[in-house]
């Protein structure tokens, strides 16, 4: 029982970022997604996967969200529809762990999409960055057990800048699924997590 979860560089991740019309996966729609996959403890770009998706009708980009994502409508009206696009997500996903900076999020408008689409929700596992640095920041050596707990940065761009990472353009699906991949790979070593359920 104690082995029964795969070494964690055995799976194969598929780090996601969803650019979205607003924060309600009920009402605002997903514009873009970007994957890309960590296979043996390496990013593959080359097998990197980004698409713009069309808003359904009835479906409004929040003009607050263009001032983060700058994709205006115009943009993606020859954009793919999200049936078309999750068709291609789907098939990574099944394929292994869904890696994610803040589920939440992600996971809710992944959700409502797949069922608005008819399309069953693969429930892959999940590994999120946000809980990663929530452990890591608890195994800090500088923790003082007098002090009141410290919070951990988790805003992605700050949180890799606490780990010596480069900025990327934020707001960008793939360079923000690149940017939670690489932080990940930081964050587990950090953890010290060896195997698959160390890092759920």
């Amino acid at each position: 029982m104690l082995f029964s979860s795969p070494a964690w560089d055995s799976v194969v991740y598929w780090a996601l970022d969803l650019e979205t019309g607003g924060l309600d996966a009920r009402r605002d729609p997903i514009i873009a997604i970007g994957m890309l996959p960590i296979r043996h403890g390496t990013l593959r770009l080359g097998e990197a996967y980004y698409s713009l998706v069309r808003p359904p009708p009835g479906r409004i980009i929040d003009p607050d969200s263009v001032r983060a994502h700058q994709l205006v409508a115009g943009e993606l009206r020859e954009a793919p529809a999200i049936g078309e696009v999750l068709r291609e997500v789907d098939r990574r996903l099944r394929e292994g762990v869904l890696l994610v900076h803040h589920r939440a999020l992600d996971v809710a408008f992944l959700k409502d999409a797949y069922r608005r689409c008819g399309m069953r929700w693969p429930a892959p596992r999940v590994v999120d960055t946000v809980d990663l640095l929530i452990r890591a920041k608890r195994r800090s050596p500088f923790k003082d057990p007098h002090l009141p707990p410290v919070l951990p940065v988790l805003n992605l761009t700050r949180a890799r800048r606490e780990y010596g990472l480069p900025d990327y353009q934020a707001h960008d699906a793939l360079s923000d699924a690149i940017a939670a991949a690489e932080l990940f790979l930081v964050l587990r070593s950090v953890v010290g997590a060896r195997r698959l359920r160390e890092l759920r």
